[in-house]
C-alpha cells in the first residue's frame, strides 16, 4: 500500500493503473496478478454498500478518526474495520492482556485494574479472548468506562462464540476493530499480527498473567518495539501463568505493584481535566510549533523561544495552557518536556 501511494499518489489511480505501471511501482509479479484478478472480480461500490448496511465503518490512514497513536507504529494497518465508535478520549488508552487460562488471582487483578483505569478516564484495550482479555472488557463496562477490542478475525466473525453478547456490549461502550476483511475466520495465524494493533493503540501495555510464549508476550514485545511502556504483574514463581510476566520483569518491564503506578508513570492522574481543557481550547499553530520543538529531553523556555522565533511572553503563556491540557510538563528550572502521548502524535515517540 505504501509503495502504491508513494508511486501513484492516490489509491484510486493505483487501482486503475495498467500492469506495466504496477510493475514500475515495485510490486512483485504475484501481487500484480492478484491485484488484477481482484479488481476484475470485485465491485467496490457494491462491497462498500454491503459493509455499511451491516453498520460497519471502514477507516483508512487519511480518515480523521484513524487513531493517531496507531499511525505512529512501523506497520499501521491501512484499513480498519470498525463496529462502534472511536472518540477523542480513546487517545488515553492502556491495554490489558494475558492468558486464556487465568487464575483467580489473575482475574481479580484484571478486573480491579480495568475498573480503576475506567474510573480515571482511561480507555481499556484488549483482544476479546477468553480469560484475562474478557475479564478486562467486562470490568470496564461494569465500571462505566470505554473499551476497544481488536479481533483476529473479521468484525462480523466473533471469536470465541460465547463472547457474542460481550462483543455487542463493547460496541455500545467503545468499538470492535480489525484489519481483516469481513468474513475472515479466526485462524491462529491472524492473532500474532493483530497484537501490534492492541499495543499500538495504547500508551502502555499491562500483562497480567502469561505463559513464556503466549500471545500476551508477543503484545508486550510489540509494545517495546513501538516505544511504549510495559508493565507486568509479579506472580507465583511456580505458576505457569506467571512465568511470562516474571520473565518480562527480569528483562526490564515495570513490575505493577499498585494500580497507581500506571497513572504516575504515564502522567495520567488528571486525564479528565486534560480532556476538558482540550475540548475548550483546540490546538492552534503556536502550540503545534512548540510541540514540534519539544521532545523527551528537557528544553529551557529561552531555547524554546529561540527555536520558535516567538516572543518569550507568548511562549510562556502558551506553555501554561499546554500544561493545563496535559501536552507538556515542566521539569524544573523553567525547562519543559513533551508529554509521552503528545510525542507519539507528533512522531517523537518511536524510541520511547
Amino acid at each position: 500500500m505504501r509503495a502504491l501511494l508513494d508511486y501513484f499518489g492516490s489509491v484510486e489511480i493505483a487501482w486503475q493503473a495498467p500492469v506495466d505501471a504496477l510493475s514500475s511501482a515495485g510490486l512483485g509479479q504475484k501481487i500484480i496478478e492478484n491485484l488484477v484478478r481482484i479488481r476484475q472480480d470485485v465491485n467496490l461500490e457494491g462491497l462498500l454498500t454491503g459493509i455499511q448496511k451491516q453498520g460497519i465503518q471502514v477507516i483508512t490512514w487519511d480518515d480523521p478518526i484513524y487513531p493517531r497513536r496507531l499511525k505512529d507504529i512501523d506497520q499501521p494497518p491501512p484499513v480498519l474495520y470498525m463496529r462502534g465508535t472511536i472518540k477523542m478520549e480513546d487517545e488515553w488508552s492502556v491495554s490489558i492482556v494475558g492468558t486464556r487460562r487465568a487464575t483467580a488471582y489473575g482475574r481479580q487483578i484484571a478486573e480491579e485494574l480495568a475498573a480503576y483505569l475506567s474510573r480515571n478516564g482511561i480507555t481499556v484495550v484488549s483482544g476479546l479472548a477468553r480469560g484475562i482479555d474478557s475479564f478486562a472488557h467486562q470490568a470496564t463496562i461494569r465500571a462505566g468506562g470505554r473499551t476497544l477490542a481488536v479481533l483476529g478475525s473479521g468484525v462480523d466473525r466473533i471469536y470465541p462464540p460465547e463472547h457474542v453478547r460481550l462483543a455487542e456490549e463493547i460496541v455500545e461502550n467503545g468499538a470492535l476493530l480489525s484489519d481483516y476483511p469481513l468474513g475472515t475466520p479466526p485462524d491462529s495465524i491472524n492473532f500474532p499480527p493483530r497484537n501490534r494493533i492492541i499495543s499500538g493503540l495504547s500508551l502502555a501495555t499491562v500483562v497480567v498473567e502469561a505463559g513464556e510464549t503466549s500471545g500476551a508476550i508477543i503484545t508486550a514485545t510489540f509494545a517495546v518495539e513501538q516505544g511504549r511502556d510495559v508493565f507486568a504483574v509479579p506472580g507465583n514463581i511456580h505458576a505457569v501463568q506467571s512465568k511470562g510476566t516474571n520473565n518480562l520483569i527480569q528483562q526490564g518491564a515495570r513490575p505493577l505493584l499498585k494500580f497507581e503506578d500506571v497513572l504516575e508513570v504515564l502522567h495520567l492522574q488528571q486525564v479528565q481535566e486534560h480532556r476538558e481543557a482540550r475540548r475548550q481550547f483546540p490546538m492552534d499553530k503556536i502550540e503545534a510549533t512548540i510541540m514540534h520543538i519539544l521532545g523527551p529531553e528537557p528544553l529551557h523556555i529561552d531555547e524554546i523561544g529561540a527555536q520558535s522565533g516567538l516572543p518569550i511572553n507568548k511562549v510562556s503563556a502558551t506553555l501554561a495552557l499546554m500544561e493545563l491540557k496535559g501536552m507538556v510538563y515542566q521539569v524544573g528550572g523553567m525547562s519543559y518536556i513533551a508529554a509521552r502521548e503528545s510525542r507519539l502524535e507528533y512522531g517523537r515517540g518511536s524510541n520511547g
